[in-house]
C-alpha cells in the first residue's frame, strides 16, 4: 500500500518523486532529474494530470508538506473570514507566511474523525476531480498518462490508485459526503482550488458547484480564493530564489 500523505506531497510538488528531499532542499538534484527525466522533476498535478495552470505553490506550502499546507491555508482563510476582514485583491509580494493549523482545531490532521490517511485520500480524490473539470482527461489522455506513470517513481500501488481515480466518473455526492466536518469541507474546496486556476468556464463552474454542494458561504469562498492566490506564483519564479 502506498503512503497517502506522500502522494499528496507529490501532487502539490512538495516532494520530488524518487527523492527523499523537498524541491528546495534538492534544487541541484532537481535540475539533473529534469534533464534525465522531465516527468519525475515536476509536481504530479501538472505533469500527470495535465492541469497546466502555469502556477505553483510557494515555498511556504512546499516546506509544510501537502496535508499541513492545505489545512493551514483553509484555517487562514477561515480566520480571516471570521474576523470580517476583506479578502486581499492581490497577493502580497514575497513568500507569504503560512503556518500549519493549530492542533486544537478541527483543521489539524489529527482531528480527522475518519483518520488522517482516509481524509488524505479524500483530498487527493478532490484534486483529481478538479483536474478533470475542463474535460481534457479523455481516453487518449488517460492512455498517455498510463504510459508515463512508471517514470514518476511513485510506485505501482499509487499508479493503480491514480489511474482508477482518473477513470472514475465524477461523483460529487460521494466526494462531498467524505468531508465529515465543516473544517474538512473547507479543506476539500481549498485542495480543489489549489489544483486548478479557474481559467475556463468549466473550471470556474466546477468550483462554484463544489462550493455550493459543500454549503460554503460566498464570503468564505472569496477568502479561500485570496489565500490560495497568495500561495501560488507563476511557474519559473521563486519567492526565495535558491535555484
Amino acid at each position: 500500500m502506498f503512503d497517502p500523505k506522500k502522494l499528496l506531497d507529490d501532487l502539490l510538488g512538495s516532494q520530488i518523486p524518487g527523492t527523499t528531499g523537498t524541491v528546495r532542499d534538492k534544487a541541484g538534484q532537481a535540475v539533473q532529474m529534469a534533464k534525465d527525466n522531465p516527468l519525475a522533476a515536476g509536481a504530479l498535478a501538472a505533469v500527470l494530470l495535465g492541469t497546466g495552470t502555469g502556477r505553483q505553490v510557494t515555498g511556504a506550502a512546499v516546506r509544510l508538506g501537502g496535508l499541513a499546507a492545505i489545512g493551514g491555508l483553509a484555517y487562514k482563510a477561515y480566520q480571516n473570514y471570521k474576523a470580517g476582514s476583506a479578502p486581499e485583491q492581490a497577493p502580497p509580494a514575497g513568500d507569504p507566511e503560512l503556518l500549519p493549523p493549530p492542533k486544537d482545531t478541527a483543521f489539524h490532521p489529527s482531528q480527522a474523525p475518519q483518520g488522517e490517511d482516509e481524509f488524505t485520500l479524500t483530498l487527493v480524490r478532490a484534486m483529481i476531480s478538479a483536474a478533470k473539470a475542463d474535460g481534457h482527461v479523455d481516453d487518449e489522455e488517460r492512455k498517455k498518462i498510463a504510459g508515463k506513470l512508471g517514470l514518476s517513481g511513485i510506485g505501482p500501488d499509487a499508479e493503480k490508485f491514480l489511474m482508477a481515480e482518473l477513470e472514475r466518473p465524477l461523483d460529487l455526492d460521494t466526494l462531498v459526503a467524505a468531508a465529515h466536518t465543516d473544517a474538512q469541507k473547507l479543506e476539500l474546496y481549498t485542495a480543489s482550488r489549489l489544483t486548478i486556476d479557474p481559467d475556463t468556464r468549466a473550471e470556474r463552474g466546477y468550483l462554484d458547484l463544489l462550493a455550493g454542494r459543500l454549503g460554503l458561504p460566498d464570503a468564505l469562498v472569496d477568502h479561500v480564493e485570496a489565500t490560495v492566490s497568495a500561495a501560488k506564483v507563476p511557474v519559473g519564479t521563486s519567492p526565495n530564489p535558491r535555484w
